[in-house]
C-alpha cells in the first residue's frame, strides 16, 4: 500500500506545478506546444477544477481513461471534465488544439440547463461526425475563440461566452446522439441474441426464461421486440414454430400430430389452433393447398 503512486493533480495545465486556480481560467494552445516537451507522452493525471477539450484534426492519440486504453485517429474530440483521470500518447504528426476552461464558466453559462450540464459529468470521446454537426463546425468555433481570446476587440467576454455556449451545446448534442446510438446498438444486440436463442432452443422455453438468459427482464425483452419488430416476444417464438411447422408440412409426410410432437407441443390440438391463428388455415388445409 505504501508503494502506491499519488495521482498527478494540476490546478492549471499539465506539468505546471505552480499554477493557482482561477474561476476565470481560459487557455487555448496547439496540442504540439506542450506534448512535444514531454516526448508526446502525457501521464495519467487530473485537473481539479478545469474542463479540457482536445480537438484532434489529424494524427493519432492513444487515450487512457482509468483502466481503458484506446487509440483514435483524427478527426476526433475528447471532452474531459474536472477530476477525471486521463492520460494521452500522441503520434508526432499530431495536429489540433486543447481548450482549457474553468468549470465555473461552464456552470454559469448552463446554470438554467441541467440537461446540458449533466451530460458533461464524465469523459466523452466523439469521432462520428455528420452533415448536421460536421467536424469543421468545431474547428471553426475554436478559430473564432482563438481570434477573440488573443485579440483586443471590445466586449471580448460577451463574445467568448457566446462562442462557448455554441461550442458546448454542439458537444451536448453530439453526446446525446452518441448515447442514443449506443442505446440502439444494445437494443439490436439483445434482439439478435433473442432470435438466435429461439432457433437454438431444444425445449420449449417461457419468455421469462429467455429474458433470464439475456440478463434482462421479461418486460424489457418485450419492449425490445416491439421496438424492433412490432411484435411481442411470444409472437416471435410462435412465428418461429409456425415457420418450422410449414417446412415439415411442405417437405415431409409427417402427420400433423407427429409434427406437433417434433416441435415439442404437448397437445396436437393446441398446435393446430396456434397454426390457424397465425396462418389463417389449419395445418391440413395448408398442406392440401400446396399440393393442389
Amino acid at each position: 500500500m505504501g508503494n502506491d503512486k499519488p495521482i498527478l493533480n494540476f490546478e492549471g495545465l499539465y506539468g505546471d506545478l505552480n499554477s493557482r486556480y482561477s474561476s476565470e481560467y481560459i487557455f487555448l494552445e496547439l496540442i504540439t506546444t506542450r506534448s512535444q516537451l514531454f516526448d508526446w507522452v502525457i501521464q495519467p493525471h487530473i485537473h481539479t477544477h478545469l474542463f479540457q477539450l482536445f480537438i484532434v484534426e489529424k494524427g493519432q492519440v492513444t487515450f487512457q481513461n482509468g483502466g481503458q486504453i484506446k487509440t483514435y485517429a483524427g478527426p476526433c474530440i475528447f471532452l474531459i471534465p474536472p477530476t477525471t483521470l486521463h492520460g494521452l500518447i500522441y503520434s508526432p504528426d499530431i495536429f489540433g488544439h486543447i481548450l482549457t476552461i474553468s468549470e465555473t464558466i461552464i456552470e454559469a453559462i448552463f446554470q438554467t440547463s441541467s440537461a446540458v450540464w449533466e451530460s458533461f459529468n464524465k469523459i466523452h470521446t466523439i469521432h462520428n461526425f455528420d452533415a448536421n454537426e460536421p467536424f469543421e463546425a468545431f474547428t471553426d468555433l475554436i478559430k473564432a475563440i482563438e481570434k477573440e481570446l488573443f485579440g483586443e476587440d471590445s466586449e471580448r467576454d460577451v463574445m467568448l461566452k457566446a462562442y462557448f455556449t455554441q461550442l458546448f451545446v454542439k458537444l451536448h448534442r453530439m453526446v446525446r446522439q452518441g448515447e442514443e446510438q449506443n442505446k440502439d446498438d444494445v437494443t439490436m444486440s439483445h434482439f439478435r441474441k433473442f432470435q438466435k436463442k429461439i432457433k437454438e432452443a431444444d425445449e420449449p422455453k417461457s419468455i421469462p426464461e429467455f429474458a433470464d438468459e439475456l440478463n434482462i427482464t421479461p418486460v424489457h425483452l418485450n419492449r425490445i421486440c416491439r421496438s424492433v419488430s412490432g411484435k411481442s416476444a411470444i409472437q416471435l417464438v410462435h412465428q418461429n414454430l409456425i415457420a418450422e411447422a410449414q417446412k415439415y408440412l411442405l417437405h415431409t409426410s409427417y402427420s400433423v400430430s407427429e409434427i406437433a410432437y417434433l416441435l415439442k407441443f404437448e397437445y396436437p390440438n393446441y398446435f393446430a389452433k396456434l397454426f390457424k391463428r397465425y396462418v389463417g388455415m389449419s395445418p391440413v388445409e395448408f398442406r392440401q393447398q400446396d399440393r393442389t
